[in-house]
């Protein structure tokens, strides 16, 4: 039984000695580290213009639709990369090519079905 808890005594002192290092580190960082706060440090940087308002911007909903949607066809890219490696191997052929074809026309349907809604169109 002895045997059994070496391989978690090995993992448990590589996360003590990566903790202690990150520690040590973010330490070391406090110490050496200048620490003059002033009132313009301590404002607000909004991409080198100072901040006026209340700080409420509303944003188009469309734009979250485009990044969903990128989202999306990137997932895609995910499952052709692996489809185009197996696809060579023997006896996956036609079982490959019907699947990848199912999940492309699912894919073609969200994509029609978003531009008869006008979600594609950028202004």
């Amino acid at each position: 039984m002895p045997d059994y808890f070496d391989g978690y005594a090995a993992v448990l002192a590589l996360v003590l000695v990566g903790g202690a290092i990150v520690a040590g580190g973010l330490g070391a960082n406090r110490l050496l580290r200048p620490h003059r706060p002033t009132a313009e440090k301590l404002t607000t940087y909004e991409c080198g213009v100072d901040p006026v308002g209340d700080g409420w911007a509303q944003s188009y909903v469309r734009y979250y639709v485009f990044a969903y949607l990128y989202v999306v066809f990137a997932v895609d890219a995910v499952f052709l990369f692996p489809w185009a490696t197996i696809f060579s191997a023997p006896g996956y052929g036609m079982t490959t090519l019907v699947e990848m074809f199912v999940f492309l026309g699912f894919l073609a349907t969200g994509l029609v079905y978003a531009g008869k809604k006008g979600v594609l169109s950028w202004v």
